[in-house]
């Protein structure tokens, strides 16, 4: 339980890899805000939670809105007293070539990824600072480092989230607040099994480790983040991807 005493927050904790996170630092001691715009599975996130005797909330917000998260941080501060843990993981796809991307597919994709990084961190980090600890945890994507046909858009914002982790975590070095990046490679969720049989199969023929990663696999490496035995790593990104980027 080496979390005992700390509180997280989980943003896009609804499911797939946000609820896998949210559950394993549950598992380990915290308590977790669930942030989702679902807030029904966000609740049954929460309800997961609970039943390992763990307190949580589900909350319905926009990362987008930078009001609406200023807001609901304030609100789990005054309900917990702190938030200890920021997880990054609220982000979404609208992949197409680019020569089809429309001005509204690239705005969207770069209001919540990018964008939503941004509000969450400065919403939360001024709370951390005031204790001089924290550990910020953003979910980017090997996207954002090698590139993928159709994802010009989710690209880019998941590569501004890498460049905004990198500054931030030196702002905040000497404010005892850890933040760092995990750039995961395909993992098997909802988003990858909408994906025709046949290109799974060939998207894994180029996987090393011959196979999609499993929520679980980046919510182990989150939980190694925000935990002690990673105090002296930050502005680092930690791939998680069977080796398809190296």
């Amino acid at each position: 339980m080496e979390l005992l005493g700390k509180v997280a927050l989980v943003t896009g904790g609804a499911q797939g890899i946000g609820k896998a996170i949210a559950l394993i630092l549950a598992r380990n001691g915290a308590d977790v805000a669930v942030w989702d715009i679902n807030l029904e599975k966000a609740q049954e996130t929460a309800n997961e939670i609970e039943a390992l005797g763990k307190r949580s909330i589900a909350m319905k917000v926009n990362v987008a809105d930078f009001k609406e998260v200023e807001r609901t941080v304030d609100a789990v501060v005054e309900q917990w007293g702190r938030i200890d843990i920021l997880v990054n993981n609220a982000g979404i796809t609208r992949d197409r070539l680019i020569l089809r991307m429309t001005e509204e597919d690239w705005d969207v994709v770069l209001n919540v990824n990018l964008k939503g990084t941004f509000n969450c961190t400065k919403a939360v980090i001024r709370h951390m600072s005031k204790h001089r600890s924290g550990k910020i945890v953003s979910i980017a994507s090997v996207t954002g480092e090698m590139g993928n046909p159709g994802q010009a858009n989710y690209g880019a914002s998941k590569a501004g989230v890498i460049g905004f982790t990198k500054t931030i975590a030196r702002e905040f070095a000497a404010r005892g607040i850890n933040v760092n990046a995990i750039a995961p490679g395909f993992i098997q969720t909802a988003m990858t099994d909408a994906i025709p049989e046949k290109a799974k199969e060939e998207l894994k023929r180029m996987i090393p480790m011959e196979r999609l990663g499993q929520p679980e696999d980046v919510a182990e490496a989150v939980l190694f983040l925000v935990s002690e035995r990673s105090s002296y790593i930050t502005g680092q990104v930690l791939n998680v991807n069977g080796g398809i980027y190296m």
